[in-house]
């Protein structure tokens, strides 16, 4: 099995930090306080909803794994960028699936995930159509999969449409995360993005179409916020569209209660056969998508490691397993062993607590680089657990992060393919692909990397920094920023 599925012996055999005796930091510096840096001043019973679950916590998508049943085909309305397509296992998108499954099915496939997938703490539905306009086969899943496995966290996504109608089972199924895709609170603007609605046996287009949907949503809201229902809001960004109504989006969302905002970028290949892949609708640039979420800080907490799953993804985010639990590789009677969950759990524990002892002396050490410094974006090579523990040829993403004298913060991640294929360097793909991807990055940090191509990106303006195999994403980072800007060492230790 190819994965990113870190095993227990590879978390305890981690690298000493030199942090390891320093006391944490309090507050925190972000716009997503508490959902990245641990809890902060967050209600112990929010902290304790979002701690494991790895979308509404940057923090917890270093260690642990979501899974995605695909139960609920049926959609009520049509967006411009959808298109709903089964059996394509070479597309990373919402709305792909390989295969649909009755809840019976889903059940022991979740099952079977478990005991291979120590990671896994959250079991969603997405579809492939609306989850809660298939709301019998969603809350039967739901249902079969809590008598097995008690510990998950449920949670569905939707477009909020036929939501209103179904808050209180939600409630009832002890489902506490909800995402709704909101791309517009102007429902003018909404007409180029939706070209019709199925409400209440009948279809509607237009202008009364987008404010039907708008009207449900913002009732949604507001009645999740009085169920104290988290609620994530996806916002797909469409450059010329509503990228700048995104921001009364993000206030909007605020002021009815929703935990986080996450602006993803519009995908419109023309080989999806979507309505604006087809008709040369360009999706944003990823400096556009930064801008954007830069402008945005100080509204609705914003989340930026999405990485716009598929409708049976499984795995750690990034990473996608499900060819590997197809129905056909699935025993009829599974097995289920609770132990190695748990021991996972106990090791990640211990590694947050470390990793964030190490970050607050990143962080304080930081504090002393001249405040003239500029920020810098770096990319990591990292196959989880919070480290830089990948090969520069072997990444499929970089996450990307920012740093400067106030500290270091994750903004984004950027796919790229495979430098390394058949164990040999590819340098039409390293020149052609995965450089101009790296555009606006200053430094590339990674566990290894070949001196071929280490000098490509170094004739492109770019570093790549191999001194720090295995130490943690932040302490790494801030210990080359010091070092440029003339910060000692001894400042860190």
């Amino acid at each position: 099995m190819s994965s990113n599925v870190i095993p227990l012996s590879s978390i305890l055999a981690k690298r000493p930090d030199r942090a390891a005796d320093a006391k944490p930091a309090g507050g925190c510096s972000s716009s997503s306080c508490g959902s990245s840096q641990g809890q902060g001043d967050m209600p112990e019973h929010v902290w304790n909803k979002i701690k494991d679950h790895p979308c509404y916590s940057e923090e917890a998508h270093h260690y642990f794994a979501r899974m995605h049943v695909a139960v609920a085909p049926a959609c009520n309305i049509q967006c411009n960028y959808c298109n709903r397509k089964y059996d394509c296992s070479n597309e990373s998108r919402p709305g792909v699936t390989s295969e649909r499954m009755t809840p019976e099915q889903a059940a022991r496939k979740v099952l079977a995930v478990a005991n291979k997938v120590p990671q896994l703490s959250v079991l969603g539905i997405a579809g492939p159509g609306d989850s809660i306009f298939d709301a019998e086969k969603t809350f039967e899943t739901f249902r079969q999969v809590e008598k097995l496995l008690p510990d998950l966290k449920f949670c569905v996504s939707t477009n909020g449409l036929a939501l209103p109608d179904h808050i209180d089972r939600l409630a009832e199924h002890n489902i506490d995360h909800v995402t709704v895709t909101i791309n517009m609170v102007d429902p003018e603007i909404g007409t180029a993005i939706y070209p019709w609605i199925y409400f209440k046996g009948k279809r509607y287009t237009g202008l009364e179409a987008s404010k039907i949907l708008h009207e449900r949503q913002m009732e949604s809201l507001e009645r999740l916020k009085d169920k104290d229902i988290l609620v994530k809001v996806n916002s797909v960004m469409i450059p010329g569209i509503n990228d700048h109504h995104l921001m009364d989006v993000n206030a909007a969302i605020k002021a009815r209660g929703a935990f986080l905002h996450n602006v993803m970028p519009l995908i419109s290949d023309p080989a999806h056969g979507t309505h604006f892949g087809l008709t040369g609708q360009r999706g944003p640039t990823p400096a556009e998508l930064k801008d954007l979420q830069d402008k945005l800080a100080g509204g609705a907490n914003l989340m930026r490691h999405c990485r716009q799953c598929r409708a049976d993804a499984v795995g750690m985010l990034g990473e996608d397993l499900s060819q590997d639990f197809t129905l056909d590789k699935i025993a009829e009677d599974v097995t289920y062993d609770p132990e190695p969950r748990r021991l996972y759990r106990e090791v990640v524990e211990r590694e947050r607590a470390d990793h964030r002892k190490a970050t607050a002396i990143a962080e304080a050490g930081l504090a002393e680089t001249l405040p003239a410094a500029p920020a810098k974006l770096v990319a990591i090579a990292t196959k989880g657990g919070g480290r830089i523990n990948q090969h520069f040829g072997h990444a499929s993403e970089f996450q990307v992060y920012e740093v400067d004298a106030r500290g270091v913060r994750f903004v984004g991640h950027r796919k790229v393919e495979n430098y390394c294929q058949g164990g040999w360097g590819d340098d039409d793909v390293l020149e052609d692909k995965v450089i101009p991807i790296l555009t606006g990055i200053d430094a590339v940090f990674v566990a290894k990397i070949g001196s071929c191509p280490k000098k490509d990106l170094a004739r492109a303006g770019i570093a790549a920094v191999d001194a720090y195999p295995f130490e943690y994403i932040e302490t790494a980072i801030a210990a080359w920023y010091a070092e440029a800007f003339g910060v000692a060492e001894q400042d860190f230790a």
